[in-house]
């Protein structure tokens, strides 16, 4: 790994520790700010929708500007944006910090793909993207459970604050380590080619693919610490332990994920959707029986983060004579999914149906984004179209 992929790498951990770590403090955050669990749910939506709107605004917005100095802006922003969350004496004003922290998040994300992608050579993309999406899993190995064992010791407003060092740190490499040049390619372009290359169907089923992902995956990750309390009987101190399982399967996933994007993208991709399928209805089986849910969960991050890589490889492969608008919308199909997830499993515990319920959610969810990839790739091989970023054979594999 060369140092300017480690230090967009240490940025990714730092936003994905931001997001990911409200699921192992969520109870506390709703006490401490006198509203319900569900109601602690939607600061998990609202940071989505962020990324979802704001991310792609703020990308389009900035094209011209260099990527390196957009990065660390970014960061800057990320971690007053922290300090704002720690120190917010309520509900209104917590989601409005992350609300800003999630711009930054989303405009990041699709900056950090097309930079990470152009600085390794064209038959290591999927590796490139796995590295970036390797941030977000080392988050879930070491971030959220070290974030949720320090909300638990010095609660949670210290989460914020142990973060927001984080940014400061990967803000501070990120200066120092990445090229000037980096990305400099994707400031050039026009609006109208940027809009246009959105509708290749490629990229239109390959967002589908990641909302549907998303909601299945944060209907039930939004919830995760309750359900494991309240469902399959774990004491609150083991809980950043099976994080900590679920993000050590995360990271083992995604690289897996970006080989097989490297290898054969569009039969590996489906065949871990697939596997998604059996991981959640095996999570609905499982969870009152602590030993079983704990090595289920390490199954479930594994298949969960190797679906990125493919997804994300294709749509730079089919975006690469336009990258900045499709990039950014990268992030924001996952965070729409991840908002609809986080609402469809609120609702379904305000219902009555209860925790144990929500894996369900993900097993409807993964079917049908089965169902879209199967016809995507097979639309894909009728029609022979060569993609911009990659040869075609390599594409449609």
């Amino acid at each position: 790994m060369s140092l300017p992929l480690f230090a967009l790498f240490l940025a990714a951990f730092a936003f994905g520790t931001a997001e990911f770590v409200i699921a192992g403090v969520l109870p506390e955050v709703a006490g401490g700010l006198n509203v319900t669990i569900p109601v602690a749910g939607y600061l998990v939506s609202g940071y989505a929708v962020g990324i979802a709107i704001g991310g792609p605004l703020l990308a389009v917005a900035t094209k011209k500007i260099s990527r390196k100095a957009l990065i660390i802006a970014l960061g800057a922003v990320f971690t007053l944006g922290q300090v704002l969350c720690a120190l917010a004496p309520n509900f209104e004003l917590l989601m409005a910090a992350r609300v800003i922290v999630s711009v930054a998040h989303g405009t990041y994300f699709g900056i950090a793909a097309i930079v990470a992608v152009g600085l390794v050579p064209r038959d290591k993309r999927g590796f490139a993207v796995a590295l970036i999406l390797s941030g977000l899993t080392v988050s879930n190995i070491l971030g959220v459970p070290g974030g949720t064992a320090i909300g638990n010791a010095l609660g949670w407003r210290a989460t914020f604050w142990a973060v927001g060092a984080l940014g400061l740190l990967a803000t501070l490499i990120i200066a120092i380590a990445l090229p000037r040049t980096a990305g400099a390619a994707a400031t050039s372009g026009s609006f109208r080619r940027e809009f246009r290359a959105l509708g290749r169907q490629q990229i239109i089923t390959s967002l589908i693919i990641v909302m549907l992902v998303m909601i299945g995956q944060y209907s039930l990750f939004t919830y995760i610490a309750p359900l494991l309390r309240d469902v399959t009987g774990l004491d609150v101190n083991m809980v950043p332990w099976v994080l900590l399982l679920y993000g050590v399967g995360s990271t083992i996933g995604v690289f897996i994920g970006g080989r097989l994007a490297d290898w054969k993208l569009m039969p590996s991709l489906i065949a871990i959707l697939g596997l998604q399928v059996v991981a959640f209805t095996a999570l609905y089986l499982v969870s009152p029986y602590p030993i079983a849910m704990a090595i289920t969960v390490v199954l479930w991050g594994g298949v969960n983060f190797a679906f990125g890589s493919p997804v994300q490889t294709r749509i730079l492969a089919w975006a690469a004579d336009a990258p900045n608008l499709a990039s950014s919308l990268i992030p924001s199909g996952f965070n729409v999914g991840i908002a609809i997830g986080a609402v469809l499993g609120a609702a379904a515990i305000e219902n009555g149906l209860g925790y144990r319920a929500l894996p369900l959610i993900g097993t409807v969810a993964l079917i049908l984004a089965v169902a879209v990839a199967i016809y995507s790739h097979l639309r894909e091989q009728r029609s022979n179209a060569t993609p911009p970023g990659l040869t075609g054979a390599v594409a449609a594999q």
